[in-house]
């Protein structure tokens, strides 16, 4: 059953989790409760007419980068470099964008102004990332996420034209592997991210490999596109 949050920053068991992953209700979005969450495999989402929730799905999304799969069209895109892309060089634009861009089957965002403002915060601290794919010097695409140790947890992405966020994504996957991250959190199951290689585990199963993953040093400087790589 969800266990309503006090000021304390600290959160309850997963156990507690309801049968769709909602673990908790509640408390606020600062940049201390955001780390201890992440450090504890517990993301929010929620909406505007909603209090903070907080989830812990079971199973669990997730993509190792080395086990990453590009398919043979988006291997063309990538071959003709349709896109430029780059890191972290328009990280309020990207979040706004994932939050404004309609969905199908979705009739809101979750990405709500306090959202917006509490991952723009982790940006500047060097824990929020995001990947843009311009064109023509517009931007037609991207994400961000957040990254610990050698863990990148997936928040959002958007796209303007087609195949633009594949594109950004399979730049972020290649920059994770040549920086040895161990995982990437999916969170929530898709068919999109199913193509790319991902894979559900238990969360016993990520909560342990969480743990030894964020023994690795947190890269905190502002990233780069993945050098000399040739996907195709």
């Amino acid at each position: 059953m969800p266990v309503l949050l006090t000021d304390d920053i600290s959160f309850p068991p997963h156990a507690l989790s309801d049968k769709n992953g909602l673990l908790a209700i509640g408390g606020d979005l600062s940049p201390e409760r955001l780390i201890c969450a992440y450090e504890k495999g517990i993301f929010p989402w929620y909406s505007d007419d909603t209090p903070v929730l907080w989830w812990s799905p079971d199973p669990r999304l997730v993509l190792e980068p080395s086990n990453l799969h590009i398919s043979k069209s988006l291997k063309r895109v990538l071959k003709n470099k349709k896109y430029q892309v780059t890191f972290d060089k328009a990280f309020s634009r990207v979040i706004n964008k994932c939050a404004d861009i309609t969905r199908q089957n979705q009739s809101g965002t979750w990405i709500v102004p306090d959202i917006i403002k509490a991952y723009t915060k982790l940006h500047e601290k060097g824990l929020a990332h995001s990947v843009e794919s311009w064109f023509d010097g517009e931007l037609v695409g991207g994400l961000y996420g957040v990254s610990m140790g050698g863990v990148f947890y997936g928040e959002s992405m958007f796209a303007l034209m087609s195949d633009a966020s594949k594109v950004a994504f399979s730049y972020l996957v290649a920059s994770l592997q040549q920086r040895d991250f161990d995982l990437i959190d999916c969170q929530i199951t898709t068919s999109h991210l199913l193509r790319f290689g991902a894979h559900e585990i238990s969360r016993n199963n990520f909560l342990k490999r969480l743990k030894i993953a964020l023994k690795k040093e947190t890269l905190k400087e502002k990233w780069n596109p993945p050098a000399d790589w040739a996907p195709f």
